[in-house]
């Protein structure tokens, strides 16, 4: 039976299109974006997830920068080229529950994807910190570092009479540099210092106080497993001291200096005495240490800062960091900075 005109034509198109595709070619027929998610779930941890992994239909390479994103402030989604010409989409969760839906669009198609935010309880390092207070990135944790050394420096420059009137021992200082850290640093916030230079520092970006699910209840006042009961039960609170910072909101890291970073911790207790605990910050490991003495025979104290190469010769032995020394207790770091 003779062959149609039409039925030639089709079996033309079909030799070509196997001959395109023996030579590894690929026909683009409905071009878009495949995900391989159609709805995500993640704690409301404060930590970035990865959501989903995306690809153009039909085997085409695809990259990030051919993707538009929206559904959240541009700091908290991330797109990161993947083996295999796909795409892969990160999400900085918020601290709260909650739904989202994240719009993708770009190569021809759109993808809508739904994410909810659950409560978060865990608490990694079982220190009594909740992960959703952690700092995930290492520059957030510079960031806090940074306004933390900068909040304890500017308190020993300034006057008696210019220092933050709830700054009258060596807790109340680590407690006003570690709330004022992380605060949002805005206009608002500097109308404070009026007669001050601005510091230019980059803000912690993962959560501003007191916006979190401890509200103004920042620190932890005994020690234990976080639990979500302590968000009520009077386990968190606004007031800490030096016992209290040392045991549920620091952890230790050495009795060496040589292990300290700037804005670490060093801690003593006079044993010899009423066994009181005292704090100074780490301004700088190899040379600064800054601390308030608290209250001196019935005086308010003061402001100081300390070369750590007189500390060590300091004239009373019992204030020398030195490991043979058993009313030096070590460095202690933030646990917020608590890392794997």
């Amino acid at each position: 039976m003779p062959l149609t005109r039409q039925k030639i034509v089709l079996s033309i198109a079909v030799v070509v299109l196997l001959v395109l595709a023996m030579a590894g070619f690929r026909i683009v027929v409905h071009p878009g974006l495949h995900a391989s998610t159609q709805h995500a779930s993640v704690p409301a941890d404060g930590a970035e997830h990865l959501i989903a992994t995306i690809r153009a239909r039909h085997h085409l390479p695809l990259c990030a920068s051919q993707l538009h994103l929206s559904g959240l402030p541009s700091s908290g989604l991330r797109l990161e080229d993947a083996a295999g010409g796909a795409v892969n989409l990160y999400l900085r969760a918020p601290l709260f529950p909650g739904r989202l839906r994240i719009s993708i669009s770009g190569r021809g198609g759109n993808l809508s994807i739904p994410i909810t935010f659950l409560p978060s309880v865990a608490d990694t390092f079982a220190d009594g910190t909740p992960d959703f207070i952690r700092l995930h990135s290492a520059d957030d944790r510079v960031a806090f570092r940074r306004w933390f050394v900068a909040l304890v420096d500017h308190a020993a420059d300034v006057t008696p009479a210019q220092l933050p009137p709830e700054i009258t021992d060596c807790a109340s200082l680590l407690r006003y540099a570690y709330r004022e850290s992380l605060r949002q640093h805005d206009n608002r916030w500097f109308a404070q210092f009026p007669d001050d230079q601005p510091i230019h520092l980059s803000s912690v970006q993962q959560w501003t106080y007191p916006d979190t699910p401890l509200g103004l209840s920042l620190f932890r006042t005994r020690p234990g497993r976080f639990a979500v009961s302590d968000i009520i039960d009077g386990t968190f609170a606004q007031f800490a001291d030096a016992k209290t910072l040392i045991a549920a909101n620091t952890f230790f890291v050495s009795r060496d200096l040589s292990a300290a970073r700037p804005g670490d911790l060093i801690f003593f207790r006079l044993l010899e005495t009423d066994s009181q605990y005292h704090s100074m910050v780490i301004t700088s490991p190899s040379e600064w240490v800054v601390y308030h003495t608290g209250p001196i025979d019935h005086r308010p104290g003061e402001m100081r800062r300390v070369l750590l190469s007189d500390l060590l010769q300091h004239p009373d032995p019992r204030w020398r960091p030195t490991p043979s020394n058993p009313n030096f207790l070590g460095v202690y770091r933030w646990n917020i900075l608590r890392e794997d």
